[in-house]
């Protein structure tokens, strides 16, 4: 009895994947737009990556799923972040003081004179194309949709399930002042968003800029992948954003692989005030490296982008990968020595917690 125990515990974790790629079927699949082969990121059918040569197929991730069967990896009742308390009165009256908030994954709060700015809005409680299977929530929201205020732009990085979350948008949309949140998207993904009832989005390319309420909106490049169905992968590009005003400039980096892309856009556009980077979701190595860059190479993008002060994020959340929920904070603290830099120059937050960036 015991080993059937056992064995159910190792293969319904693999069956879940099975169920999660046929209900992804059913998700809206939107052939990519605006492509120019004369772009090298852009194909005949979509989007690639310049810096990599070979990737990591279907049969690959089967081949993860199958080994981490088989992996002694702590489950969710073995963390205990703690959340820290917040003030939404605040946040909703601040019009004055530039701030930022981690709520959870890649979801952060960003608050520039007055605008407010969510990055890969997420407040779901599973990271999955239905909400009764897939990888669960292992901390809760540090603020919840209904304390929000009011919010006018959205960026999004990629359309993976972890970043582009169907019912969040929809939510988000649907608030008192939804209509007037402009959600800023890859290119490929405006069809997305009006297949869905959301007719606000700007679809940009990388280097691409749009100015909003005195912002502006810049797509740059990042490595890493698309694929919202079994038969649509890299059909939407994907990217990282920067925000800037005359006083201040903040780059989001998505999901990303470390690549050129850094030290490139830090040419570009850098320094940068603040940076957002993240840095869990990065084991088995052989098969995350090209996509997730690790703790060491997130203090390595610091660098490149020329960032004074960079904030930890895309990890703590859900339990997506191999390596334990609470090692990414321990090894970006110890990169950050290691390159003689000091914990402020590279920030920790817990979920929910707000800091003032005056």
């Amino acid at each position: 009895m015991q080993k059937i125990i056992q064995f159910k515990e190792m293969i319904l974790p693999f069956c879940s994947v099975f169920i999660l790629v046929v209900l992804s079927l059913s998700s809206a699949s939107c052939a990519a737009q605006n492509i120019n082969p004369d772009k090298p990121h852009h194909t005949e059918n979509g989007f690639r990556n310049p810096d990599l040569k070979d990737d990591h197929g279907f049969f690959d991730f089967l081949r993860w799923r199958w080994q981490r069967l088989w992996k002694d990896i702590p489950g969710a009742d073995a963390y205990d972040f703690p959340v820290a308390k917040n003030d939404p009165e605040f946040l909703r009256a601040n019009n004055t003081k530039k701030t930022l908030t981690w709520i959870g994954h890649a979801t952060l709060l960003l608050q520039i004179d007055g605008v407010n700015i969510l990055t890969d809005p997420h407040f779901s409680k599973r990271s999955s194309p239905v909400q009764w299977v897939g990888p669960e929530r292992v901390v809760p929201p540090g603020i919840s949709i209904e304390d929000l205020p009011p919010v006018h732009i959205v960026v999004i990085s990629h359309d993976h399930y972890d970043s582009l979350d169907k019912q969040t948008i929809l939510n988000l949309y649907h608030r008192k002042d939804g209509k007037n949140t402009r959600f800023f998207v890859p290119l490929g993904m405006k069809k997305w968003f009006d297949s869905i009832g959301v007719d606000t989005s700007i679809a940009l390319d990388w280097w691409e800029t749009y100015t909003m309420n005195s912002l502006k909106i810049i797509a740059t490049p990042m490595q890493h992948w698309g694929k919202r169905s079994p038969f649509s992968r890299n059909e939407h590009l994907w990217a990282s954003w920067i925000i800037m005003s005359d006083d201040f400039r903040f780059y989001f980096g998505g999901d990303t692989g470390y690549s050129s892309h850094f030290k490139e856009t830090g040419n570009r556009y850098g320094p940068f005030d603040l940076s957002a980077l993240p840095i869990g979701a990065y084991e088995p190595r052989w098969f995350m490296k090209n996509h997730h860059i690790n703790p060491e190479e997130a203090v390595q993008a610091h660098l490149d982008l020329r960032s004074k002060k960079s904030i930890a994020m895309h990890w703590g959340t859900f339990m997506l990968t191999d390596e334990p929920l609470d090692e990414p904070p321990l090894r970006l603290k110890a990169a950050v020595k290691n390159e003689g830099l000091s914990d402020e120059d590279f920030l920790v937050l817990q979920h929910g917690e707000t800091i003032i960036l005056d």
